[in-house]
């Protein structure tokens, strides 16, 4: 398992957390994650070994926002 950290600079609200979240439920690997839109970025714990940096990103762009590896 590993800690990361991306900013999401186009979070402006608990509802775009919330759907930034989400994603836990549908991204394979994933342990937890945590979306702050009043620090613009989400803490993701996950298996490294069943999802990459490329696939997260992916993933958030498809939720309509912008993720960049801190």
């Amino acid at each position: 398992m590993i800690k990361k950290t991306f900013q999401i600079p186009d979070m402006t609200c608990t509802n775009c957390a919330m759907k930034i979240e989400s994603l836990e439920d549908i991204l394979a690997g994933v342990k937890e994650i945590n979306a702050s839109y009043h620090k613009l970025q989400m803490v993701i714990e996950y298996d490294e070994t069943k999802l990459t940096d490329e696939q997260i990103i992916a993933a958030v762009k498809k939720k309509g926002y912008t993720a960049v590896v801190k």
